[in-house]
């Protein structure tokens, strides 16, 4: 292994006695024992913070009640119910009571640990003590006080759930009568005010994409004015063709060659195409300048990143106010453009940055961040509820596709949500059809038992999509990373836009808007009143639509993968549907022409007679939904959502056939989904707790772990706040073990960078000098008023198991509590360290270091070395056995 760190002990300051000869002979008393009480009030008498208030208790004081306060026995809380039989006392009483065992002292510890975690600003701040010396460290013992996360690290799951238990417990136990049950219930309401005004806000703005995208998409082709029907330029070609038949009978809606008055047809098919591109171009270019210039993480679809951020990541303004002004308006221009994308999966995005904005306004909510992202999981839901009118399906797409931690609450609060945002979305009607999607459909007829032979087929044809889809888009992505030319975005996306428009517009079924032709393609001939894309023709004409909508799904198989990536809002939910649906309607065509051509053969004697055996239309439904599961690997709430969009449940058997073979087939092309491999991509550490630890290394953890030889460890004394100070500013790392001295190493903590740069520049802001001795353990001869106790900030019970561990226990620990980091021990000796990102890189294998990473996440976060284990994850056997062997 090769350590990007020396192995940097910091040296233990000789100087330590003589920094303690420099105190007053005043200050400075001799201590026989624990117990004694010269040493409680020299504690006590905090040169720092005279005004030190009271600790807070976990247990009721005596109160005489309230004549408006419940009985007892009405109350359903477990703090209320014991009202009144343990008084606390103060700490004089109990200073003179006798203390029979440890577990009343550590009853009485509780006492103060909550203000004490809480308040993280009075550096301090040190809660009266009892005079029981077993008992003086006890407000130090425990996870420490934390002051938020750097960007760019990942949280503490076991931390927030506990200072939300600590949080709760004083609110049930500090509360009684009518106003202690109004705090209660305001407590608990600030969830639901929060799910509320997002999912509003997500149908809001949902409705407005809709009806911006669709009038920018429609202003490429013509415009609407007043000629017969009063229309106006602002309405998009349904809404100015309101109440007509047929496009050619809609005299307000006046193409560009009408408009210029060209009247020859060449002519004006050119001028057409001129109009058509020069607005994709600039449709295009104007979402990629608005997210350059004022939202970076406004770009691409943001699913990847919100994987990310609720398996515990923290990435900071990516849920921010400009990225949600910016990721809105630049998905009507994206949209509009015509470019292979859809804003399905981007509503995902927009629908958590609601939450998030939301979330600021309670800060109980706000700062925990476990919590947070249980709302950010039900935000989600509402997204996708949305962006298909599926409220179920939004469900079960937080839960099967982004939730990291999605318990039974948290499932309700994602369905309270979803439903909120479809039904404002269907309050405000943007199509006016009374439907949620344009793209909702509904059958007349059902499906016959031989139908499961291309059924099946198009689950084999989806799972090649999505597997080779994944595979080009990957292979484009690191061929833009590494390029040395076309680096200015803009140009890129200008020459993209090109692209697409030139192809885009001789073809018909591409030049047409997606989530049109998504509807044509999904619906039966009876339903569509005006045919623009000569889909139900009859005869021999069928051949030809066969072959424009195979060669359709080929070049928008190829533009797809081209445009999912670039700097622009952009989603790949929607044209993977497109794509789907055009080979789903070629291979309903085709049965089609065949049951016409034979409908005495064998399989078809099921037809009834003058009946239409076959509907392409359902043909195209399932396959977008087997390309869609090919490309994302979801399964069930893939059924849901096309469920919920066709209302049929006959056709959910034929949808979950062929979402399962596409999942297999995309399985044994590509491992990965498209969203695990941009997250594998962009080098986040995001481990999925779903995934089985089966598949690590069958190897003991210390041929892995980061050993302590490659450390950067900090001793428990012998330092100032220069020489710590020093350490951070030489020293990358996001994290240190505490150890009692170099040569034993015995264990006793760990001390986030965060928190110690934290409490040092705390410490010099109150006219410490540089020299002041610092701690990190108990030290009974210090004086208060010129050293510095670090042990608050220290976690002083951090996660631990033995450095001969299997690796496979190391990463079930990581995926299924959401650890940062795990200290590996030899009977209480410090032996090495991983942190999430190391596993990560475990388990990515080679692939992770041939796509590079970013420069701001190249600094580990705990102060283990990057390159890790690059023996065992060697394509050789020499190279796994050199590295089995250390």
């Amino acid at each position: 292994m090769s350590g990007s760190s020396s192995r940097a002990y910091p040296s233990a300051h000789a100087e330590a006695s003589s920094s303690s000869s420099q105190t007053s002979p005043n200050r400075q008393p001799i201590v026989e024992d624990g117990d004694s009480d010269d040493e409680q009030d020299l504690l006590s008498a905090d040169p720092l913070h005279s005004d030190i208030s009271a600790g807070l208790s976990f247990k009721r004081k005596t109160k005489n009640p309230s004549p408006f306060s419940f009985p007892t026995w009405l109350s359903s809380s477990p703090y209320l119910s014991n009202r009144g039989k343990s008084p606390s006392t103060n700490s004089a009483s109990r200073a003179n009571t006798p203390q029979p065992n440890r577990q009343n002292a550590a009853s009485r510890s509780t006492e103060a640990i909550l203000p004490y975690l809480d308040a993280p600003a009075d550096l301090g701040a040190i809660p009266p003590d009892t005079k029981d010396g077993s008992a003086l460290d006890w407000y130090v013992e425990g996870p420490g006080r934390r002051v938020g996360y750097d960007d760019l690290t990942a949280i503490d799951w076991i931390f927030e759930y506990a200072k939300e238990r600590q949080r709760q417990r004083v609110l049930y136990g500090n509360t009684s009568g009518i106003s202690g049950y109004i705090r209660q219930i305001a407590d608990a309401s600030q969830i639901w005010w929060v799910l509320i005004a997002t999912g509003i806000a997500a149908g809001v703005i949902a409705a407005f994409i809709d009806v911006a995208s669709d009038w920018l998409g429609d202003l490429k082709q013509g415009v609407c004015s007043n000629i017969q029907h009063e229309g106006r330029f602002y309405l998009n070609r349904s809404f100015c063709c309101w109440g007509v038949d047929a496009l050619a009978d809609c005299r307000d809606w006046r193409p560009w060659h009408d408009v210029f008055g060209i009247t020859s047809a060449a002519g004006g098919w050119i001028m057409e195409y001129f109009v058509f591109i020069s607005f994709s171009i600039a449709l295009a270019v104007a979402a990629s300048i608005l997210v350059k210039t004022y939202a970076p993480y406004a770009q691409h679809s943001g699913i990847p990143e919100i994987k990310t951020v609720l398996g515990g990541f923290v990435i900071q303004r990516f849920l921010g106010g400009w990225t949600l002004v910016i990721k809105s308006i630049g998905l009507c221009l994206a949209v509009a453009s015509g470019l292979w994308l859809g804003k399905e999966g981007p509503l995902v995005h927009v629908a958590c940055c609601c939450a998030n904005l939301f979330l600021k306004a309670f800060t109980t909510l706000n700062s925990n961040e476990a919590r947070k992202r249980e709302i950010l999981s039900a935000a989600a839901a509402a997204g996708i509820s949305v962006a298909f009118g599926s409220p179920i399906g939004g469900v079960l797409f937080s839960l099967e596709q982004l939730s990291y931690y999605f318990p039974d609450k948290t499932m309700w609060q994602s369905f309270v949500c979803a439903m909120i945002a479809a039904v404002t979305l269907q309050a405000f009607n943007p199509f006016r059809t009374g439907k949620l999607v344009l793209y909702q459909v509904t059958y007349h007829s059902g499906w016959h038992g031989f139908e499961m032979i291309p059924f099946a087929i198009l689950g084999v044809l989806g799972g090649l999509y999505g597997g080779l889809f994944i595979k080009l888009n990957m292979r484009i992505a690191e061929w833009r990373k590494t390029r040395g030319y076309l680096q200015n975005p803009q140009v890129e996306v200008t020459i993209v836009a090109l692209i697409t428009a030139l192809i885009n517009y001789p073809i018909k079924f591409m030049r047409a808007q997606a989530s049109e032709l998504v509807y044509t393609l999904f619906a039966e001939c009876v339903d569509i009143v005006d045919d623009q894309l000569d889909l139900c023709l009859k005869g021999r004409a069928n051949t030809g639509v066969v072959t424009l909508l195979i060669v359709a799904a080929i070049l928008g198989f190829f533009l797809a993968a081209l445009t999912f990536g670039l700097q622009i809002p952009a989603g790949i939910i929607l044209p993977s549907m497109a794509i789907g649906a055009l080979y789903g309607r070629a291979v309903g065509l085709i049965f089609e022409i065949w049951q016409a051509a034979h409908p005495n053969w064998l399989i078809f004697r099921s037809c009834e007679p003058d009946i239409q055996c076959i509907t392409p239309g359902t043909y195209a439904i399932i396959g977008a939904a087997s390309a869609l599961g090919g490309a994302t690997r979801m399964t069930v709430s893939i059924v849901v959502i096309m469920f919920e969009l066709t209302g049929a449940l006959t056709y959910v058997l034929p949808i979950m056939i062929a979402v399962l073979i596409s999942k297999w087939v995309g399985d044994a092309i590509s491992p990965l989904g498209v969203y695990e491999s941009w997250i594998q991509f962009k080098g986040y550490p995001f481990l999925d707790n779903r995934d089985e630890a089966a598949t690590a290394p069958d190897v003991p953890t210390n041929h892995l772990m980061t050993r302590i030889e490659d450390l950067v460890v900090i001793t428990a004394t012998g330092h100032t706040i220069q020489s710590l100070n020093d350490l951070l500013n030489t020293q990358p790392f996001r994290g240190f073990p505490i150890i009692d001295n170099p040569r034993d190493a015995l264990l006793l903590g760990y001390v986030s960078r965060t928190e110690l740069n934290y409490a040092l520049q705390v410490a010099l802001s109150r006219a410490l000098p540089h020299e002041t001795e610092a701690h990190f353990i108990h030290q009974p001869l210090a004086d208060p008023s010129v050293t510095l106790d670090l042990r608050p900030w220290m976690d002083q019970t951090p996660i631990t198991l033995n450095a001969n561990s299997n690796f496979g226990l190391t990463v079930s620990m990581f995926q299924k509590l959401g650890l940062r980091y795990v200290l590996f021990t030899d009977k209480g000796t410090l032996r090495g360290l991983m942190t999430k990102k190391d596993i990560w890189l475990v388990l990515n294998g080679r692939q992770a270091q041939e796509l590079g990473r970013r420069e701001d996440m190249m600094a580990n976060e705990n102060g283990s070395v990057d390159n890790l284990a690059t023996g065992l994850l060697g394509d050789d056997e020499d190279e796994e056995e050199e590295s089995g062997g250390r």
